[in-house]
C-alpha cells in the first residue's frame, strides 16, 4: 500500500494533525510523501490566521512516527549524481524549509522509531514529545552515503554539531533518555502516554495568543539564521501594538479573567521565507 501525509480539519480547540502512514514501512517516507508534505504545508501556510489551526501535532500511524525514507525507491535516483542532487535539493528540503516556516506551532508526538528522514522532521517541530521506547539516530554510514548539506544545516540547528558529528560519525541511535539528556527532544514519557502528553501540549499553546506565537516564531527563525548578531528589520516586529489580541491579553490580566484570543491577520511584514 503506498504512503501518504494527511492533515487534518483542526477540531474545537483549534488542534490539527498532521500525520505520516506508510503501512508495513514504520511510516518510511516515499518521493511523493514528501512532496505531499511540502504541498500541504505550503497551503497551509498561505491560509489566513483566522482560518488556520492554532496548532498542528505531527504524529505517525500505528505506534510508530518516521522511520526515515524509503529504501526500497533508492536504486531509482541514488546512483546518480544529477538525480541525486535533485531528490535531496528539490523535494527532501523545500518540505523540510516548509515545515521550519511554518508559523504555526508544531507539536512532535513521538512513538517507536524516529530515525533519518523521521528525525529531520522531528528537528523543524517546535516541541517534541517522546515515549521510553522511542529510537533517534540518522545511522546512513551503515547504508554507504552521508547526510546531504542542507539537511546537515537544519539538524545541527536543533542539536548541535557535536551531538550531530556522533550520529553521522558513529552512526548511533539514541535512546529516549540520550536524546532527552542532550536537548534532542523536550520530554519523555511512557509509551503509553505520548499521545495524551502531546496532547495536553498542543492545548496549551492553543489557549494562547497566536499572534504572539506566530511573531514568536518568525523572531525564532531570523535568531537562528543570524546567530543572534546580524538581526533584519525589527521594527515590523513591534506592529502588533494595538493589536486585539494584544490588548484582550492585557486586559484580561488586569481584569482576572481568563483571555479570550481570536486570532486575526498577521500583525507587520510578511513572514521572512527562505
Amino acid at each position: 500500500m503506498p504512503g501518504h501525509v494527511l492533515l487534518t480539519a483542526p477540531d474545537a480547540l483549534g488542534i490539527a494533525r498532521l500525520q505520516f502512514s506508510h503501512p508495513g514501512k514504520l511510516n518510511a517516507l516515499s518521493v511523493q510523501m514528501w512532496r505531499d508534505l511540502r504541498a500541504i504545508l505550503e497551503r497551509l501556510n498561505a491560509t489566513p490566521p483566522e482560518q488556520a489551526p492554532r496548532v498542528v501535532l505531527v504524529q505517525g500511524e500505528g505506534g510508530q512516527f518516521v522511520a526515515g525514507a524509503d529504501i526500497e525507491e533508492f536504486p531509482d535516483f541514488r546512483f546518480d549524481a544529477a538525480t541525486l542532487a535533485h531528490y535531496h535539493e528539490e523535494v527532501v528540503a523545500p518540505a523540510l524549509n516548509a515545515l521550519l516556516d511554518c508559523e504555526l506551532p508544531l507539536v512532535a508526538e513521538i512513538e517507536g522509531a524516529c530515525v533519518g528522514g523521521g528525525l529531520e522532521i522531528a528537528a523543524c517541530c517546535d516541541i517534541r514529545v517522546c515515549g521510553e521506547g522511542s529510537r533517534f539516530g540518522v545511522p546512513i554510514a551503515r547504508l554507504g552515503f552521508p547526510m546531504a548539506p542542507l539537511e546537515i544545516e537544519i539538524v545541527a540547528r536543533v542539536i548541535g554539531e557535536t551531538v550531530l558529528r556522533e550520529l553521522l560519525l558513529e552512526a548511533r541511535v539514541l535512546a529516549a533518555a540520550e536524546a532527552r539528556a542532550l536537548g534532542l527532544v523536550n520530554r519523555v514519557v511512557p509509551d503509553a502516554q505520548v499521545a495524551d502528553e502531546a496532547r495536553r501540549t498542543a492545548e496549551r499553546m492553543a489557549a494562547l495568543s497566536p499572534q504572539a506565537l506566530r511573531l514568536n516564531k518568525r523572531a525564532l527563525r531570523q535568531f537562528g539564521r543570524a546567530h543572534g548578531s546580524r538581526w533584519e528589520d525589527r521594527a515590523p516586529h513591534y506592529a502588533y501594538a494595538p493589536t486585539e489580541e494584544h490588548r484582550e491579553g492585557l486586559a484580561a490580566f488586569n481584569e482576572k479573567r481568563p483571555a479570550r484570543f481570536t486570532p486575526s491577520s498577521p500583525a507587520g511584514d510578511a513572514p521572512t521565507r527562505r
